[in-house]
């Protein structure tokens, strides 16, 4: 069985048809999926080029294969290229495969409303937060408090019809979002470590003559990891701790972020990394790092937080998403609180007894996304979606599997 996979990601397109990604969701990540199903089709917005950076790694591969969805970016275009990218995701389904929606995207709101109208079962993986992701301050766009609305709307629909659904948080997402009482909820995240990417110890940090390096991972196309606030926060910070920040992840606001932090006086300060692509190059980043911060408006479980975590990096994070699963209460700020968030930074980095407390803490909470830990969880949850849907199909066709070609009303 074939399990067709939607998700809210844009990949680049070579002329031979192949997915390329600089950072996420690379064949290593669609390869969990083969120990449940035969194949993977990946639906998802591409966008064609003639060539890729060397750095840069194929999505597809062996039992992996595209159904490339027209590309836009924001919803001006989503709504300009609405019906091609409707008749895009009908033509990508086919009676037989197993459906799973990664949400919150706009594209798996459309297959589930196709899917809806055959009467056809699917599964969710709720990895975001959609009233989060549009709250204010967290995106800039006349159209924000609909998108908001709709957006959350929609998600809880998407639960509430679901035929089984996993959550990357343990508790919080699950809460807002909530599937039927009987469907199958399985809660896991889709970060997996490495035992070799876990420190064995944490850090014993002592006082240092050189300057506090603030690390932020995350990409800086929106505003919803709030590095504006970061950034604002850090301009209070340097009045009272000698300190430096980088931002690592490239995207457009980039040049506001910068020209925020000149106006602010601590421009000299402030360093981008851009993007960086490969874990290992990540991994290098974390571990010159004396601080992780991430202020976001909304979070599902960051995988950067939780690398950061496992290098023995000192993390402080907003109580949005799952992060206050991954940290301790003081350790949490208000999203959107540049002040409590200065003060929290100023707090841990005058303390080295503290920081190295923190070090040893995120190390002990990180060993708990090795792949043993995770992996019998997700298996349930896959061979649950793959009976799910062969249990409908069986019981439409009177017992048997259709033929590869049998299309649910044809096509939807």
């Amino acid at each position: 069985m074939q399990v067709t996979v939607t998700l809210e990601f844009r990949f680049s397109q070579l002329p031979d048809g192949t997915l390329w990604t600089p950072t996420t969701f690379p064949y290593r990540f669609w390869e969990r999926y083969l120990e449940v199903f035969d194949s993977v089709q990946i639906v998802a917005r591409a966008q064609p080029v003639d060539a890729v950076p060397p750095s840069w790694r194929e999505a597809t591969g062996p039992q992996v294969i595209a159904s490339a969805i027209p590309y836009y970016i924001g919803p001006l275009q989503y709504i300009s290229r609405y019906r091609a990218v409707k008749r895009a995701i009908s033509s990508s389904f086919t009676h037989g495969d197993a459906v799973l929606l990664r949400l919150s995207s706009r594209i798996g709101t459309v297959m589930r409303g196709e899917l809806k109208r055959c009467g056809y079962p699917y599964g969710v993986e709720v990895v975001a937060d959609p009233y989060d992701v549009f709250s204010p301050g967290a995106m800039r766009h006349p159209l924000r408090p609909f998108l908001r609305m709709g957006g959350f709307i929609g998600l809880r629909r998407a639960c509430a019809n679901a035929a089984v659904s996993a959550y990357v948080t343990e508790d919080a997402l699950q809460r807002r979002y909530p599937g039927r009482a009987e469907t199958a909820m399985f809660g896991f995240s889709d970060v997996e470590l490495g035992d070799d990417l876990i420190k064995e110890r944490g850090r014993v940090v002592r006082e240092s003559p050189k300057p506090l390096r603030i690390m932020m991972v995350g990409g800086i196309n929106q505003l919803y990891k709030a590095p504006h606030i970061l950034v604002d926060a850090f301009a209070r910070v340097v009045r009272q701790l000698d300190a430096c920040l980088i931002f690592v992840g490239g995207g457009q606001y980039r040049e506001f972020l910068q020209q925020r932090a000149d106006a602010l006086g601590v421009g000299d300060r402030v360093s981008f990394s851009g993007e960086i692509s490969g874990g290992a190059a990540v991994l290098a980043m974390l571990d010159t790092a004396d601080l992780f911060v991430l202020p976001s408006f909304q979070e599902g479980l960051p995988r950067a937080m939780v690398e950061a975590m496992a290098r023995g990096v000192p993390c402080i994070g907003s109580s949005v998403g799952g992060i206050p699963e991954l940290l301790q209460r003081e350790d949490i700020v208000p999203p959107g609180d540049d002040k409590a968030l200065a003060k929290k930074i100023i707090e841990v980095g005058l303390d080295p007894e503290r920081l190295t407390e923190m070090s040893s803490r995120n190390i002990c909470r990180a060993r708990d996304f090795v792949e043993g830990a995770i992996r019998p969880r997700r298996i349930a949850f896959y061979r649950s979606l793959r009976e799910i849907t062969e249990q409908h199909i069986e019981s439409r066709n009177g017992g048997a599997l259709p033929s590869v070609n049998s299309i649910c009303d044809a096509r939807i």
